[in-house]
């Protein structure tokens, strides 16, 4: 088993991890910027952190699904995986001035979904594979 294989199940979970982070922050936002309006001059009220998000999700994401469509063989995976991405990028790409405030959310939080679904399957199936060894 090669290294890049042993990781997997950690790549999985980091991707999903970074997908939580980035749906709890678009869901939390706009509360914590209303009762904390300082938020909105750090990091965090930043669009930049959005796109931070993405700079980590997109080669973790790609990586692991990749390596774990080789495993297993599941196209679901890689679907899954490829629409949460696109979703993601699109609604960073297009943002709030063309989805408005709740379309961006909402976009967010569906890419993100995929993405995590995908890479809760992977997990499950690359565990049951590895197990046949």
């Amino acid at each position: 088993m090669s290294t890049l294989s042993r990781l997997l199940p950690s790549l999985d979970k980091l991707a999903v991890s970074t997908s939580a982070v980035c749906a709890i922050h678009c869901l939390s936002l706009p509360l914590v910027v209303g009762l904390f309006p300082a938020v909105s001059a750090t990091v965090f009220g930043q669009e930049a952190f959005h796109q931070l998000l993405l700079w980590v999700v997109i080669p973790l994401s790609i990586v692991a699904l990749t390596l774990g469509c080789r495993n297993h063989k599941s196209w679901l995976v890689g679907i899954l995986g490829f629409i949460g991405l696109s979703v993601l990028m699109a609604a960073a790409a297009l943002g709030h001035d063309a989805l408005g405030e709740s379309g961006e959310r909402i976009a967010t939080l569906t890419g993100s979904v995929f993405i995590a679904a995908g890479h809760l399957l992977n997990y499950r199936l690359c565990r049951r594979s590895d197990c046949d060894h």
